[in-house]
């Protein structure tokens, strides 16, 4: 059989390691290659592409009700950077005081963040869900208390409750549209625009150094209340250069992304839009998401706009690659001058990667690289890259330039090993949080991710890592035996397509291992024909969704090859998981030490013993 045709998409950067083992146990790892140079400051490179090509769009966002593209180009973000920084610099915006941006992804979110880092003035993108999906505003509060910031911009009315909730009114606020709130004065955004720039900004702007404060991009983490991960241009501008030469195409053309990851997330903000201002690139604002919702907003511009590298999490490569089957205007804009497809936040499957490979093969002749990796808020963010064709779905690769990957074998005995970050890229601490910092490195000065990886093949580091889960989640039986939860969850997400949204494994000092599944109730509504009006629990109470969910089970126990791998019960939540109780984050990704914590009533009745209308057991045990 002839080896399958790849697009010539030149990367390097984590193709090789060298691999140094201590006495203690430990194995660090750093790149063959050295690390390129890299400016003082990421607004150097906006400033270089809005000489070198000013009339360029750097991004652009769709007119409400789906109109024409909404363009500002490289020399007019300049400017709009400029009078927007100096009027910050007029309200007392600083370090102390910074600016907080209460928005999703558009044109005046961009316009600001920029101008907030041009005048030296960190600002920090607080999640929309935090303002308008919390019900109680505690996340959005403790925001607002740890940055006590100068300025807060909202993107229009829908944010009035939040900020009534959180923002002390003594604070200025900016609206895209300056609507009036609860009498509360307002500065339409236009006003910003016509702020003359002055010497105070241009002494503001020589001040900054790689260690100044970019901005403040707060995760929840295993936590309740949400860290400030402090961001400054040594990181950002160090890891723009990683990725560079991990991902070498990047400067073979201006990059054109298609993109609606958060910019309030590493990966959207620090990477996506870094790429394009890094190298001079445009970045269209996509306003649909990975649901069934959402997608069609996706695939409409796709079909539009031809990106060299498209990003996404697992769920929308799935989404899109099902698309395609039946439509060959997405499928032949799409391949036509990617690079490279690139996904984070969780495994992709390998049938989601096979259908992408084979998509490729019959509309363009040839596969497109699938490259992956493994970073975080607190480094930036990446610091591994998988990027060779030997990738498979699991690997996270080898280190980036400059990045010292540190393994380390875990403590408690579960046989796991710990993976940890040192480098430029890696934050100095958490905002205002000085216990919380110290804990996160260890005394060499290493980020301590909780992440477990293996190797793909131990007699061959240069085949790089693979993820193994997340250490803290993992627990022992009453057996003493340690279950490995992330393996198991994905092994779950996999087998339970498309019904299974999430899996939370249950256990910890009990006997056996069960299942708590949060389901995708439209998904089991549309595949066995329920009607509309039927609710949630009665869509779940269904037989065939019943059966579904009993053979998923069947399977998983008898696939199972000890106590630590077989499920022995599975329960289906009729509540979805709450942002406010912290079981879930603003991206989706589930707590399962909240959930397990939160719902302690609910895993008590799991493991009661007998099958009841809501516990199914396995068939054959």
């Amino acid at each position: 059989m002839n080896a399958p045709r790849y697009r010539a998409s030149r990367v390097g950067g984590c193709l090789e390691a060298s691999v140094e083992r201590r006495a203690d146990g430990c194995i660090v790892l750093r790149s063959t290659e050295a690390l390129g140079p890299v400016p003082l400051r990421l607004t150097d490179r906006l400033a270089h592409w809005a000489r070198v090509a000013p009339e360029r769009t750097l991004v652009a966002r769709r007119a409400p009700g789906g109109g024409p593209w909404l363009r500002v180009g490289f020399a007019q973000m300049v400017e709009r950077a400029q009078r927007i920084g100096q009027w910050l610099l007029q309200q007392g915006a600083s370090v102390e005081r910074p600016l907080a941006i209460l928005s999703g992804n558009d044109l005046e979110h961009l316009s600001l963040a920029l101008g907030a880092m041009w005048a030296g003035v960190p600002w920090a993108p607080v999640s929309p869900a935090y303002s308008l999906l919390s019900q109680d505003h505690a996340k959005l509060r403790h925001i607002v208390g740890t940055l006590t910031p100068g300025v807060v911009f909202a993107a229009g009315a829908a944010y009035a409750r939040a900020i009534e909730a959180a923002v002390p009114a003594d604070t200025p606020l900016v609206l895209t549209d300056g609507a009036a709130l609860a009498g509360r004065p307002v500065t339409p955004f236009a006003e910003l625009l016509r702020t003359e720039p002055g010497a105070g900004l241009a002494a503001a702007h020589a001040a900054i150094t790689p260690d100044t404060i970019v901005k403040f991009l707060f995760t929840s983490g295993s936590t309740r209340h949400p860290k400030g991960v402090i961001n400054t241009h040594r990181m950002l501008c160090h890891n723009l250069q990683m990725a560079t030469q991990a991902m070498a195409f990047l400067a073979d053309e201006p990059p054109v992304l298609v993109d609606w990851l958060p910019w309030n997330h590493t990966f959207g903000a620090n990477q996506n839009v870094g790429i394009c201002l890094y190298h001079g690139g445009t970045l269209y604002i996509d306003d649909g998401k990975p649901t069934a919702d959402g997608i069609a907003q996706t695939l409409a511009n796709l079909r539009e706009v031809s990106p060299t590298v498209y990003f996404n999490v697992p769920k929308g490569f799935e989404e899109l690659s099902l698309a395609m089957e039946s439509d060959a205007a997405l499928r032949e804009s799409l391949f036509r001058r990617v690079q490279a497809f690139m996904f984070a936040g969780a495994g992709l499957s390998q049938a989601v990667w096979d259908r992408l490979d084979r998509l490729g093969e019959q509309t363009v002749g040839e596969r497109i690289p699938v490259i992956t990796g493994l970073g975080m808020t607190e480094t930036a963010p990446s610091c591994t890259f998988a990027v060779t064709r030997a990738v498979k779905s699991g690997h996270i690769g080898l280190p980036c330039p400059g990045v010292e990957v540190k393994l380390v074998p875990d403590a408690q005995g579960s046989g796991k090993t710990e993976i940890r970050f040192r480098g430029p890229n890696v934050m100095p601490g958490y905002w205002r949080a000085p216990g919380q910092t110290a804990e996160a490195f260890d005394d060499e000065g290493f980020y301590k991710t909780g992440d477990a990886v293996k190797w793909v093949d131990e007699s061959d580091p240069q085949r790089g890592l693979a993820f193994d889960g997340r250490i803290a989640e993992d627990f022992k039986l009453s057996s003493g035996t340690f279950v490995s939860v992330g393996p198991l969850r994905a092994r779950v997400i996999a087998l339970g397509d498309p019904l299974v949204q999430d899996a939370v494994v249950t256990g910890p000092d009990r006997d056996d291992l069960g299942l708590m599944i949060f389901p995708r109730v439209e998904e089991a509504r549309s595949l066995f024909g329920l009607p509309p009006e039927i609710g949630a629990a009665q869509v779940l109470a269904a037989a065939p969704v019943r059966e579904f969910f009993q053979h998923l089970l069947d399977r998983l126990h008898a696939a199972g090859t000890g106590s630590a791998t077989r499920p022995a019960r599975l329960l289906v939540l009729t509540e979805p998981p709450d942002i406010d109780r912290g079981e879930v984050t603003d991206k989706g990704s589930i707590n399962q030490r909240a959930v397990l914590a939160h719902r302690a009533d609910l895993v008590a009745r799991l493991h009661a013993g007998d099958a009841t209308a809501a516990v199914l057991l396995p068939r054959s045990r």
